[in-house]
């Protein structure tokens, strides 16, 4: 990076550096972004995006359950109706017979 700010072209750093010119582009943004504590974490995300990532896990497996669980309760709930029908059905007709 200082290599950049101190005039080289974004194609020599990246030959000299064997490294593809859109990761230099994307640690350009990042140090102009973060400063300091762009590269905090030796390769690792930063803190913060780890914490993210993980809560957009749970997110996701609760929504999983969220739509299950709404699934088994409409079925229970069909079920609930089906047997309130036959059981109505039945009675009407004991009720015809006296």
């Amino acid at each position: 990076m200082r290599r950049l700010e101190l005039g080289a072209s974004v194609g020599e750093v990246a030959r000299a550096c064997e490294v593809n010119p859109n990761v230099l582009h994307r640690w350009k943004r990042e140090l102009h972004d973060y400063g300091v504590k762009a590269f905090a974490g030796n390769g690792r995300p930063r803190a913060e995006e780890e914490r993210v990532a993980a809560l957009e896990r749970k997110v996701g497996r609760q929504a999983l359950e969220i739509d299950f669980l709404q699934r088994c309760l409409q079925h229970v709930e069909e079920q609930r109706r089906l047997q309130a029908l036959s059981t109505r059905g039945s009675s009407t007709r004991t009720s015809k017979r006296k």
